[in-house]
């Protein structure tokens, strides 16, 4: 959502961290009667921690184990280590493909394995396929407001402001106290130039999370391109306090810049993402 101002942070590990997958699968009817399973699932977590830190190393351990038998699990911790070393689409597809395997079990397992593969799509820049994964773990989790705000991600992405509202409206229906949603429609209402409902929505992300720094940095813009220069300055300096070091306050530090310079207000895509595709964290 770089495109509308939201410094977007929803990173790989906040949605489906690789454990957090294996724990669905793992629960699944066959994993639980079958103590082969459940010894291949210890083996894949120690092998998807190692992903997380090593992942060359653990993608050739995971080589091995596949050759000794590891089956799906090996396949979904080589998944795992390429979706590390940065290769998003290669890791997209194998998660895709294991979805027929491992996700057969339980719709959760299905739909942690198509959620992490859209956000990887998105880390490559296929917002297409990322839109197409989470609309297929849509299917099998269809009250899951973070499936729904991650494909708003993915439309927003693709600049289709409107279904990212749409889908932004169903998870706030869903799970009306999460800050998050309404402060990705807030960018969707920015990029619409609908200023006044992008600030009720920042406002919302505000009472909710009130040190949310994306909020504030994107409500901060949004004073600043309405007149409230004073009110700008203030959330700006906030999220330079309380995240420094950060995509957000180096964001935050370039538009007050700009403001006592007598510049113009920050522009619509002013505001850096951290993770993004090309851009924003993940996912998630």
């Amino acid at each position: 959502m770089t495109r509308y101002n939201v410094p977007p942070n929803r990173p790989a590990t906040r949605r489906l961290p690789a454990l957090a997958v294996l724990a669905i699968l793992a629960a699944g009817p066959a994993a639980a009667a079958d103590r082969q399973a459940v010894e291949h699932a210890r083996e894949a977590a120690a092998c998807m921690q190692l992903a997380e830190k090593r992942p060359d190393a653990a993608f050739d351990s995971a080589l091995t184990w596949e050759d000794r038998g590891g089956g799906d699990m090996a396949r979904l911790c080589q998944a795992m280590a390429l979706f590390h070393q940065g290769q998003f689409q290669a890791a997209a597809t194998r998660l895709e493909d294991l979805v027929p395997t491992l996700g057969k079990d339980t719709p959760e397992g299905a739909s942690s394995l198509l959620a992490r593969a859209g956000w990887a799509w998105l880390r490559a820049g296929d917002t297409a396929k990322a839109e197409r994964s989470y609309t297929q773990a849509l299917g099998y989790s269809p009250r899951d407001p973070e499936l729904m705000i991650d494909r708003a991600f993915a439309r927003a992405e693709a600049q289709r402001y409107w279904e990212a509202i749409e889908d932004l409206n169903r998870a706030i229906d869903l799970a009306p106290r999460r800050a998050e949603a309404y402060l990705y429609r807030a960018g969707a209402y920015r990029a619409l130039g609908n200023d006044s409902k992008a600030l009720d929505d920042v406002g919302i992300a505000l009472q909710l999370e009130p040190s949310n720094p994306e909020a504030l940095l994107l409500r901060g813009n949004l004073r600043a391109v309405t007149g409230n220069a004073e009110g700008a300055k203030a959330d700006w300096g906030t999220v330079m306090r309380i995240d420094p070091d950060t995509t957000s306050a180096r964001a935050a530090e370039d538009n007050l810049k700009r403001l006592r310079d007598g510049q113009a207000a920050p522009p619509t895509a002013g505001a850096p993402a951290a993770g993004a595709p090309a851009a924003r964290q993940g996912a998630r």
